[in-house]
């Protein structure tokens, strides 16, 4: 499997579904990912902030990349999320590569003491307990400095980088200042991802993969063209949708993403405290607008 041509695809971010018990039930995923792969997504990630990650248990995380990777069955490349203590991530990176993950997404740690060059062992560390697995860095906070991110774009198996922060500008300076074989994906999703193509980053994350991977599939093939106003006409039918999932200081994230998937017949369960349940009536309003104008119910 082309792990770089995935890279700079779409790395579709997987709700983690739940039963009526509140306990894990990865099986609803299978309708999913089967849709998601049908339209063309390049590569499924579990374990991803859409998945829930840091609502998991590190067990159910494992349970969740072992099931993720035996639905998907060699059809995709598949990227699992990696996080939390450093004895918690070691496991998890270990299960995700023995269950046949393609390579890993490490999440930057959110504990509030973190030093970039203890970051840097952090990831050597993931990547040793993975036996080598190629590596994404996810980058929430570029606080670090262009400095920070080179040093961690040169640890020895990095291939990319999931740039989720919208300051377009370091990321112009960070492609600059790195190994040019490092792909730099848009960590936005879709609504992000012209101006961060436009400085040289390629791919987009998208939770709508969940939801309408069709339209997800034709903004990346009008990206990949360079016609930036077929994406940006693409990207308006889905600006409500992304709205939705931005409100409450982001806490509606996954809740909009499980509310419309329950809206058109896949019912995931809720999410887990402290994300927001369910939307509010206003906000589900809003969804149900959404999905029908776009006729996905």
């Amino acid at each position: 499997m082309d792990l770089d041509n995935a890279l700079a695809g779409i790395s579709g971010i997987l709700v983690t579904p739940y039963d009526d018990a509140g306990n894990i039930a990865p099986a609803k995923l299978s309708p999913i990912i089967d849709r998601a792969l049908a339209a063309g997504m390049h590569m499924p990630v579990v374990n991803g902030n859409t998945g829930e990650f840091y609502a998991l248990t590190t067990d159910e995380a494992c349970t969740m990349a072992r099931e993720v990777c035996a639905m998907v069955d060699g059809r995709a490349p598949v990227l699992a999320g990696i996080g939390r203590g450093i004895k918690d991530a070691c496991k998890l990176a270990e299960v995700s590569a023995e269950a046949g993950a393609t390579a890993l997404m490490i999440h930057q740690p959110p504990d509030p003491f973190v030093a970039p060059r203890g970051t840097v062992e952090y990831v050597k560390e993931i990547s040793k307990a993975s036996g080598g697995l190629p590596i994404m860095l996810y980058l929430r906070n570029d606080a670090i400095g262009i400095s920070g991110i080179q040093a961690l774009c040169d640890i020895d198996g990095v291939k990319g980088v999931k740039w989720a922060t919208p300051n377009v500008m370091n990321l112009s300076k960070a492609i600059a200042a790195c190994e040019r074989s490092i792909t730099w994906v848009c960590g936005l999703a879709e609504v992000w991802a012209p101006p961060m193509y436009a400085v040289g980053a390629r791919g987009f994350t998208s939770g709508l993969i969940n939801i309408w991977p069709d339209r997800s599939v034709a903004i990346h093939k009008a990206l990949a063209e360079g016609n930036y106003t077929a994406a940006q006409q693409l990207i308006a039918d889905m600006i409500p949708f992304e709205d939705i999932r931005a409100e409450e200081l982001n806490g509606t994230n996954v809740t909009g993403v499980k509310a419309a998937l329950i809206a058109t017949g896949h019912d995931c369960g809720p999410t887990r405290p402290p994300s927001a349940w369910p939307l509010s009536d206003a906000q589900q309003a809003q969804m149900l607008k959404f999905l029908t104008d776009n006729k996905l119910t």
